[in-house]
């Protein structure tokens, strides 16, 4: 799956810190096209403090991140996080609508359609958001994922995107992880469950202060 050339995101002794605390030293790691990495460690470790850093959330206070062979952010990669940065007072429309308006994508009606029932929200569209569940609102923030490729962002940094999903809807996102990494885009996430799927593993334990 994964072809040669420049590296999607390049690692160089990256230093993970919280404030001005290092949680990791040394971490190094190389994602190419196809690539999808399963970021694993202990509790405490940074995984998410590293997404965050990687998305340009946090600094980098040691090391180099080499994204598509810059030092810099080229194209904005995809973060989803634990803070789902839905609206509650936004229908479930809207929210999708804001939140693919920020990679440059003005859906359809049908984009949103198709989007909302591979999550399984289908009929929910002009609902209130601040009406939905927990594991509702978390579909929300995934339904983009069907609709972004590797031209509008070829890296998708995923925290915990199986949180709260069902067996089924597990095995929808493992699908289209591959479908986005056979197409050229590479994928770092974090999963307290196995990813099947991955074919690379970033275990931060290994680099603990």
């Amino acid at each position: 799956m994964t072809v040669l050339g420049t590296p999607l995101l390049a690692l160089d002794e990256l230093t993970v810190q919280r404030g001005e605390i290092p949680l990791c030293e040394g971490v190094a790691l190389q994602l190419s096209a196809g690539s999808i990495c399963h970021l694993i460690g202990a509790n405490g470790t940074g995984k998410t403090t590293l997404l965050m850093q990687l998305a340009g959330l946090l600094p980098v206070l040691a090391g180099r991140v080499i994204y598509q062979g810059q030092s810099c952010l080229p194209i904005q990669p995809l973060y989803v996080s634990h803070q789902l940065g839905i609206h509650p007072n936004l229908t479930v429309a809207q929210n999708l609508t804001f939140l693919l308006n920020l990679y440059g994508i003005t859906p359809s009606a049908a984009d949103i359609d198709n989007a909302l029932t591979w999550v399984g929200l289908q009929g929910f569209e002009t609902i209130s958001s601040s009406h939905l569940s927990a594991g509702q609102t978390r579909r929300i923030t995934l339904a983009r994922l069907y609709l972004l490729t590797p031209d509008v962002t070829p890296l998708w940094l995923l925290d915990e995107p199986f949180t709260a999903l069902d067996v089924d809807m597990v095995a929808r996102m493992e699908e289209r992880l591959c479908e986005f990494a056979q197409a050229g885009g590479s994928i770092l996430m974090t999963s307290h469950q196995a990813v099947g799927v991955a074919n690379q593993v970033l275990d931060l334990s290994n680099y603990m202060v």
